[in-house]
C-alpha cells in the first residue's frame, strides 16, 4: 500500500477533528498505566512460547480495557503483556484469550488490523513526534512503520520502514481458521533491537537505568462467523456492513484513536533483573505540566478550526495565573512552562520538548 493510500485509511479510522477530541475528553481522566521493565538475565529464544524463567519473573501489565476507557464495557476476552530488556533487544510479549482463532493476512505490511491482531506502539524520547508501530497476527504476519508525527498533524506513515533483525513468533492454542472447535488463546513474543529503536531514541544504544519511554498496546478484535473457508467478518442486518472492532488496550486513549502518544503509558527501564519488584518512578511534576500543555494544544487546535489562527489570549485557551508563556500567529503557536531551570514547550504541530 502506498503512504498516501495508507495516510487516506488511516485516517478514516482513526481521524478526529480535534474539537471532536477535545469534546470527548470531557469524559475522560488522563491516567496513563504505568510499567517497570525489567532485565532478562540471559537472551531469550523467540519461539512465541512464554514458559521461560524470565518471562514467568516478569510482571504482566494491567489487563486490557476498551479504548475509551470506563465509559465502555470491559473487554470480553483477557489480554495483557508483558516486556524484559537487555543490552541487544526490548522484548515483549502478549497472552490473547481467544476462541476462535483467526487470521488469513500472510504477507509482511498488508494492514493487519482488518483482522484480528496485537499492536505495539512505541515512542522513545515521549516528544509525540518519530514513533514506531508494529501488528501481528496469529499467522504471525508482520507490519511494521514509522510515523513521523500523528496523522491529525500531518503525520506520514513511513510503511517501507522495517525493524532490522527482529525477531518474532506467534503460538496458537487451538485451531487456527477451524470453526469446529474451541480454542483457548495465541501467544505473541517479540525482540525489538535497540539498534533501530535508537533511530528515534534521545541517545544511541539501550536505554539508561530508569529512563523512561512512553508506549501502548492494543487488540484489535472484529466479530466472526463461521463460513465454508474458516471465518467472515459478521454483518450488521442494518447497513449491511461488518459490525466495527472492538479495541482494547493497555492504557485507554479517551478516544477511539492510537496514534495520541500523549496518552500512551509509561515505560521505565530497570537494571533490577526480572522477579525483582520495582515500583515505577514517573516524575508527577513533569508528567503533569505535560498533560497540561496538551490541554492548550487540544484548545488551540479548536480555537484554530473555529476562527482560522491560533491565538495568543491567554483566556483564550484556558490559562489563568500559571507559569504558561504564549505566542502565536494565524498559522503557529508555542506554549512555554517554566519549572525550576528546565522548560518545556508545544508547538501547533504537537511537538512537545524539554529544554
Amino acid at each position: 500500500m502506498t503512504n498516501h493510500r495508507l495516510l487516506y485509511t488511516s485516517c478514516l479510522i482513526f481521524g478526529l477533528t480535534l474539537a471532536a477530541f477535545a469534546q470527548q475528553h470531557e469524559h475522560y481522566t488522563y491516567s496513563p498505566q504505568q510499567y517497570v521493565c525489567l532485565r532478562a538475565p540471559s537472551p531469550l529464544t523467540i519461539d512465541g512460547e512464554l514458559s521461560e524463567a524470565a518471562w514467568e519473573k516478569a510482571p504482566p501489565t494491567a489487563l486490557f480495557q476498551d479504548i475509551e476507557g470506563s465509559i465502555k464495557p470491559l473487554p470480553y476476552f483477557k489480554t495483557y503483556a508483558k516486556m524484559l530488556w537487555d543490552d541487544e533487544y526490548l522484548y515483549i510479549a502478549a497472552e490473547l484469550e481467544e476462541p476462535h482463532l483467526w487470521a488469513t493476512y500472510d504477507q509482511r505490511d498488508m494492514v493487519i488490523f482488518h483482522e484480528n491482531d496485537f499492536e505495539v506502539f512505541i515512542d522513545p524520547d515521549g516528544d509525540g513526534h518519530h514513533y514506531y508501530e508494529l501488528e501481528i497476527n496469529a499467522l504471525g504476519t508482520i507490519w511494521d512503520l514509522m510515523l513521523t508525527r500523528p496523522y491529525r498533524d500531518g503525520g506520514k506513515a513511513l510503511d517501507a520502514w522495517d525493524i532490522r533483525g527482529l525477531q518474532s513468533a506467534v503460538k496458537c492454542y487451538g485451531t487456527l481458521n477451524d470453526p469446529s472447535d474451541k480454542d483457548e488463546k495465541w501467544t505473541v513474543e517479540l525482540a525489538l533491537p535497540w539498534n533501530v529503536l535508537e533511530e528515534a531514541a534521545a541517545h544511541a544504544g539501550p536505554p539508561e537505568d530508569g529512563e523512561i519511554w512512553r508506549a501502548n498496546f492494543s487488540r484489535v478484535q472484529w466479530q466472526t462467523v463461521a463460513d465454508s473457508n474458516g471465518y467472515k467478518k459478521k454483518t450488521d442486518p442494518a447497513t449491511q456492513k461488518s459490525y466495527p472492532e472492538h479495541n482494547w488496550v493497555w492504557s485507554p486513549q479517551g478516544a477511539i484513536a492510537m496514534h495520541q502518544p500523549e496518552t500512551w503509558g509509561y515505560v521505565q527501564f530497570s537494571m533490577e533483573p526480572a522477579g525483582k519488584r520495582a515500583r515505577p518512578q514517573v516524575p508527577a511534576n513533569e508528567d503533569a505540566i505535560r498533560w497540561r500543555l496538551w490541554q492548550i494544544y487540544y484548545q488551540q487546535k479548536a480555537h484554530h478550526e473555529q476562527h482560522g489562527a491560533y491565538t495568543a489570549r491567554p483566556e483564550q485557551v484556558g490559562l489563568e495565573g500559571e507559569p504558561i508563556t504564549l505566542s502565536a500567529g494565524p498559522d503557529y503557536f508555542l506554549a512555554r512552562y517554566q519549572l525550576g531551570k528546565d522548560h518545556f514547550t508545544i508547538n501547533e504541530n504537537g511537538l512537545l520538548l524539554k529544554h
